[in-house]
């Protein structure tokens, strides 16, 4: 993750960034538009003389009611923007919020209204008369109806938009979405080259964090450059670990110390920031969908549905996962071991995904044959005995959950099921499926 892409995360995150690019553009074009008043000449007849007829109060009393109505109905907008904030909060997961901020339709409402109200002072305070040269920008004030008219339009679209999207299914689809574009980053389709695991150096320098953060990713390539020419490995930290200050940020092999120069350039290489991001770091985009689950598993919430449909999720992107080959942890360059980095693995993913779960859904069985669903689905993908390892421990966590279940015909059946689901896991994991 280059400096250009840690700005531009960034950017796509904030509310600020496209309302700032709409209200650019209404000014370019409110200037645009009134410069091109002396050149438009429409004929005395037309229906465009009739749209561009109005004197200079006119033209003030109208730019001035759309200036008014439009900065009170992006009052609204904000407003409903920030309970919809407050309600995914507490109903689903902080985490969340991100999505939210980054969604495209809030960002340009926002953006359209703020623009509507800098279009009209603009173009108001262009118009001149009477008691001197009197000047009307006609072709300026048609253009503030025609953008107020679409702002009312968008305002309509924004509030169906908020309410699809404060909705379960809408919060979950994106979060899997950009969770599938991470995966398919990170996880490779096909093996790398097989190489044989080298022996690490003995000796290495820390370089230590100047502030906490978590890991949001690395360059690489100006990394390893600058490895191949100072002849040492790297040894970096996992996507998404928290670093604290005086900690090691990365470490090179060897003793030889790192000048100041290096040291800035290597921080530089590594970002770190106050919350972690999905792009290079696929393993929070589960922990969103865990973390839902779990809300919606409190006794506050008591809403298994929607853990079942977190797990759903969950179980389409291990999954994928499955379908992929591990990320590699060693990057070679002409033969030689040059970096080494932790990359998450499947049976990471698998404890990450389903232990809080079956754990907060001691009393539900909806959630737990949801959890067996899912790990015959998992099962079910080509026999694999790395998979299948990883499956042993959730479904050996849902079998102590049903035990302390009371005896009953459906706990029964769960228990027998999911004692198949755990010897199926265990014969493939053993090599005998």
């Amino acid at each position: 993750m280059n400096r250009a892409q840690r700005v531009w995360i960034g950017l796509r995150a904030s509310l600020w960034f496209v309302p700032a690019l709409v209200i650019g553009a209404s000014l370019a074009a409110a200037v645009g538009l009134v410069a091109l008043e002396p050149r438009v000449e429409p004929g005395p007849d037309t229906f465009w003389a009739y749209l561009l007829k109005g004197g200079p109060e006119s033209a003030r009393s109208m730019l001035s009611a759309i200036a008014t109505s439009t900065m009170t109905v992006a009052g609204v907008v904000f407003s409903v923007t920030m309970v919809v904030l407050t309600l995914a909060s507490s109903q689903f997961s902080p985490r969340i919020l991100r999505s939210f901020m980054r969604d495209r339709i809030t960002q340009s409402v926002l953006g359209v209204f703020l623009g509507v109200f800098v279009y009209c002072l603009v173009v108001m305070h262009s118009v001149r008369g009477p008691g001197g040269e009197e000047f009307v920008p006609s072709v300026a004030v048609v253009g503030a109806v025609v953008y107020a008219v679409a702002a009312v339009c968008l305002l309509v679209y924004f509030i169906h938009h908020m309410a699809d999207s404060v909705q379960a299914a809408s919060i979950l689809e994106e979060i899997e979405l950009e969770t599938q574009d991470a995966i398919d980053a990170q996880f490779p389709k096909d093996p790398p080259p097989a190489h044989q695991p080298p022996p690490l150096p003995t000796q290495w320098t820390a370089l230590p964090a100047v502030h906490a953060g978590y890991v949001l990713g690395v360059d690489a390539e100006p990394l390893l450059h600058f490895v191949v020419a100072a002849d040492r490995v790297a040894r970096l930290p996992k996507t998404g670990a928290f670093v604290v200050a005086g900690a090691p940020l990365l470490e090179l092999s060897g003793p030889q110390p790192l000048t100041p120069d290096e040291q800035k350039r290597l921080r530089a290489w590594v970002s770190l920031g106050r919350q972690r991001t999905v792009e290079q770091d696929p393993a929070f985009g589960f922990q969103q969908l865990v973390d839902m689950a779990v809300k919606a598993l409190s006794p506050g919430i008591n809403d298994p549905t929607t853990a079942c449909m977190c797990v759903d999720q969950l179980s389409a992107l291990l999954v994928r996962v499955a379908t992929r080959e591990p990320p590699a942890q060693c990057r070679w360059h002409e033969g030689v071991l040059r970096l080494v980095t932790p990359a998450t693995e499947l049976g990471e993913l698998v404890r990450l995904s389903f232990a809080a779960i079956i754990r907060h859904s001691s009393k539900n069985i909806e959630v737990l044959h949801r959890v067996l669903d899912a790990l015959t689905v998992i099962r079910g993908q080509p026999p694999d005995a790395r998979r299948c390892q990883s499956l042993i421990e959730p479904a050996r966590a849902v079998m102590r959950e049903l035990r302390q279940l009371d005896q009953s015909t459906e706990v029964v059946e769960l228990r027998r099921r999911a004692a198949q689901v755990a010897l199926g896991v265990r014969r493939v994991a053993n090599g005998k499926g």
